[in-house]
C-alpha cells in the first residue's frame, strides 16, 4: 500500500481550512485517511501551521510520500530537515505574536473613544464661554448700562 501525507480540505468556500492526514494514496482528495497529524490554516496573519512532528517523522520513516504542498509545510516547520539530517532543522516557521485578548483591546478602544469625546465636549463649553465673553465685551463697549444690565440678569 502506497501511502501520502496530504492536505484535506475543509471549511467553506472560499475560506479553505486544511488537516495534514496519511491516507492511501488511491483515495480520494477528502476521503478516508489513516491518521491525522496536523492542521494548516492559511487564512491567519501569519499562517497556522501545526504538525505533529514526532508521527510526521515516524511516517516518513516507513515510507509515506508528501505531496508537493505538505513537503513545503514540512520544510518551513523543519521536519523534513530533521528527517533527511540536513542544517536548519529548526525552519522558518511563524507564529503569531501574542498580545491581549479581544476584550482589553475593545476596552481599550473604548477608553480611547470616550477621551475624544471628553476633549471635544471640552472644546465646545470652551469655545462657548470665550463667544459669551466677547459678547459681554461688545456690550459693554457699546453701552455701560446695558452691560451692567445682562451682567445682573447672567448672575
Amino acid at each position: 500500500m502506497a501511502t501520502k501525507i496530504r492536505l484535506k480540505r475543509l471549511g467553506k468556500k472560499f475560506y479553505a481550512f486544511y488537516r495534514v492526514v496519511i491516507t492511501d494514496s488511491r483515495n480520494k482528495r477528502d476521503g478516508q485517511s489513516i491518521e491525522e497529524i496536523g492542521i494548516y490554516d492559511p487564512n491567519k496573519q501569519p499562517s497556522l501551521i501545526q504538525i505533529d512532528s514526532e508521527r510526521a517523522q515516524y511516517w516518513l520513516g516507513v515510507g509515506a510520500q508528501p505531496s508537493e504542498a505538505v513537503f513545503k509545510l514540512l520544510n518551513i516547520t523543519g521536519d523534513w530537515q530533521k528527517f533527511k539530517g540536513l542544517e536548519g532543522a529548526e525552519g522558518t516557521l511563524k507564529v503569531a505574536e501574542d498580545g491581549p485578548d479581544a476584550a482589553a483591546r475593545v476596552e481599550a478602544v473604548e477608553a480611547q473613544a470616550q477621551k475624544v469625546k471628553a476633549a471635544k465636549s471640552a472644546a465646545a463649553a470652551k469655545a462657548a464661554a470665550e463667544a459669551e465673553a466677547a459678547k459681554a465685551d461688545e456690550a459693554a463697549e457699546s453701552d455701560p448700562a446695558e452691560a451692567e444690565a445682562s451682567e445682573a440678569q447672567a448672575e
